[in-house]
């Protein structure tokens, strides 16, 4: 998985026998297989690397393209034989945009980069399993308004746009930009993340625990993350783990569209900021203080001790 524009690597075993046959590279077409790379033919953002003492070598794809989706084959030239490959492996590149965080209330922009063959194409946008009926499309037009959305054609950067103003959490979600073709339709994707404006602010002692709920309207996604950005929490609209600690735990309820991170025995370092939620996120600032009371307690029990040391005892015991 790679977003547009970003640099794709991937890298392909051979066994010793092949580790001075020429290495290429093929990708599937619809009714071919194409060589794209080989000591023959060199394409500019493509480049293999042959490390012989691993028997491994290295694919670097770089300013990702739409069009650069797809299945690739890692093969070798057998010497000798004019036409004879042999495929090592099969890689999947699967080519999407970065997801878009933006606050409640404030606009948003999909930015959906097509090939220039598809210029004259009709384009839509569309949320979810983007059906007929769900497109927002521009035909003939440069630019298509409705309610809150503005979508704009720029034949000349190859790129249509989808603005979204005055952000709501219906907004969030699984967004297709899409290019429709004679026999089917070409897609790339995006996740709009709406962070609400509406934030909970925690107070709490060492050693107590708390329970604090999420909303998400997928299943499929859900996101706990400590970090000082949420962008730093999302990739491809998925959550990145970054909690290992057995002293959190998670509960769902996916019916009522909300689940409930659990932490127990709470320490002074779980201080910081969390998101949580999917595509709709709310920002969780929590303070966990040490409980001073404890350290008077202890304060006046040295100071008993120091009087007597059978007082002391019965000072921890009460």
């Amino acid at each position: 998985m790679v977003h547009i524009g970003e640099t794709a690597t991937f890298s392909c075993e051979y066994s010793q026998n092949h580790i001075n046959d020429p290495k290429i590279i093929f990708k599937e077409g619809e009714d071919s297989i194409e060589m794209i790379y080989s000591t023959w033919k060199k394409e500019e953002r493509f480049s293999v690397s042959d490390d012989k003492q691993k028997n491994l070598f290295s694919v670097r794809i770089t300013a990702v393209r739409p069009d650069d989706g797809g299945v690739y084959l890692c093969g070798v030239w057998i010497r000798g034989q004019s036409y004879s490959y042999y495929i090592i492996n099969t890689v999947h590149l699967h080519v999407s945009m970065a997801p878009v965080v933006r606050h409640e209330g404030e606009s948003a922009e999909i930015i959906c980069p097509y090939d220039s063959i598809y210029k004259s194409k009709s384009k839509s946008l569309c949320k979810g399993k983007c059906s007929t009926r769900d497109r927002n499309t521009l035909n003939e037009e440069k630019e298509t308004k409705t309610d809150r959305l503005t979508l704009n054609d720029d034949g000349t950067a190859s790129v249509f746009t989808g603005t979204i103003t005055g952000l709501t959490a219906e907004d969030a979600g699984k967004y297709w930009c899409a290019v429709t073709l004679e026999r089917d339709v070409n897609y790339l994707y995006t996740h709009l993340i709406v962070i609400m404006n509406e934030e909970l602010n925690l107070t709490k002692y060492e050693g107590d625990d708390m329970s604090i709920q999420c909303k998400h309207h997928d299943e499929h996604q859900k996101l706990f993350c400590k970090a000082h950005e949420p962008s730093v929490c999302v990739k491809d609209g998925v959550s990145l783990e970054t909690i290992r600690d057995d002293r959190f735990s998670f509960s769902d309820e996916a019916s009522t569209g909300v689940f409930t991170v659990n932490i127990t025995d709470l320490r002074e370092e779980d201080s910081g900021i969390y998101w949580c939620g999917a595509h709709i996120i709310t920002k969780v600032s929590l303070n966990v203080k040490q409980d001073f009371s404890l350290f008077i307690i202890i304060s006046i029990c040295s100071t008993l001790l120091l009087i007597g040391g059978f007082t002391v005892i019965e000072c921890l015991i009460r």
